[in-house]
């Protein structure tokens, strides 16, 4: 089994390159839908962030309101490492479950895990290969504008609170620049995923 990172900034269109790579056969493991499902209401992590970040952050039918959560820790660098604290570890336990089960189940499998903080949290070592998703600062705030509704201001402050993307790419064996058309990630994605093919039959 070859177990390959993808990571980025926000924004940076992880999403659509981790769906091209599942097209072509890779199983996708992503830490945000992991984090999504931790957290839904009366789950342990949903008590213990609404505990610690308070009622407010809660819609009417209890879910977390990830906008409201995000304004307090993309305000505060302490109250992120909170956040962090408690989401990360629980993350990892899935991830470590999921990976062990494809690798019962498809010993040749190529596995690739999605995740904003592959870096910051140190998983990185624990991947055959990385693979750092960029784009312009500019199709970042144009992106998260219109994903999140958030103001200039708010966006750049999202962008700025994370590591910037050129040092997440020192971390790297590929770089894949979301800046093009949806065509040219294919192109990308299929030539490295030819090169991790590779890798893994060997």
């Amino acid at each position: 089994m070859v177990t390959i990172g993808l990571t980025g900034g926000i924004a940076s269109g992880k999403s659509t390159v981790s769906k091209e790579f599942e097209k072509l056969g890779t199983f996708v493991i992503d830490a945000d839908q992991i984090a999504r499902a931790l957290t839904r209401p009366q789950k342990p992590l949903w008590r213990k962030i609404i505990r610690y970040f308070g009622k407010e952050i809660q819609k009417e039918d209890l879910t977390i309101d990830r906008a409201k959560l995000g304004q307090k820790v993309f305000s505060h660098e302490g109250e992120r490492e909170v956040l962090n604290k408690m989401i990360h570890p629980e993350i990892k336990k899935v991830i470590d479950k999921r990976r062990s089960e494809i690798g019962k189940n498809d010993p040749n499998a190529m596995v690739l895990i999605d995740a904003a903080l592959l870096i910051e949290t140190g998983a990185f070592k624990e991947m055959d290969r990385v693979i750092v998703v960029s784009a312009s600062k500019e199709n970042q705030i144009r992106r998260l504008m219109d994903r999140e509704r958030l103001s200039v201001e708010e966006a750049q402050r999202r962008i700025k609170a994370q590591m910037p993307v050129e040092e997440k790419i020192k971390y790297a064996d590929y770089v894949i620049n979301t800046n093009g058309s949806l065509e040219d990630i294919r192109k990308q994605v299929r030539k490295i995923h030819g090169e991790l093919e590779d890798i893994r039959v060997k």
